[in-house]
């Protein structure tokens, strides 16, 4: 009997791990200032043929009705609306249940591609840009 339970026991708390990791990171995030701690967009994160990709759907600014342009981003994405930009390009999972990329994520306000790492812990959305061996990690919140 104790050797059931111990292995029931068991059998949860590995199920338990296992969902910690796959929790879904899809939906609609806010994210949050650095400086002001204040929220600055919503992104909209979604699968396509297993990748991950997200799109900024609203700024949050002192004109709502301000729709600014990417002046500083490069190639195609030059002057381009900030509004409906596609700033998290084609994730993949990795074991730990973690969304990767290289160059995978864009910073509208400086124009450049960071490598990133992405998970979910509760509520709240882990995104870790890099350059080399530096990084920097912002926590969104699920709206």
């Amino acid at each position: 009997m104790k050797k059931s339970l111990s292995i029931l026991f068991t059998f949860f708390l590995v199920s338990m791990a296992a969902t910690v990791f796959a929790q879904d990171v899809t939906g609609v995030w806010t994210t949050i200032d650095d400086k002001t701690g204040k929220p600055k967009s919503e992104v909209r994160i979604y699968k396509k043929d297993g990748k991950l990709y997200g799109k900024i759907i609203k700024l949050f600014r002192e004109d709502p009705n301000a729709d600014p342009l990417c002046d500083k981003c490069k190639g195609n994405l030059h002057n381009q609306h900030i509004l409906g930009m596609q700033i998290i390009n084609g994730l993949t999972q990795n074991d730990d249940g973690q969304w990767v990329g290289d160059d995978g994520i864009m910073d509208p306000e400086n124009g450049k591609f960071y490598d990133v790492k992405i998970w979910r812990e509760g509520d709240i959305l882990r995104v870790r840009g890099y350059i080399g061996f530096l990084y920097r990690t912002q926590e969104w919140e699920k709206s």
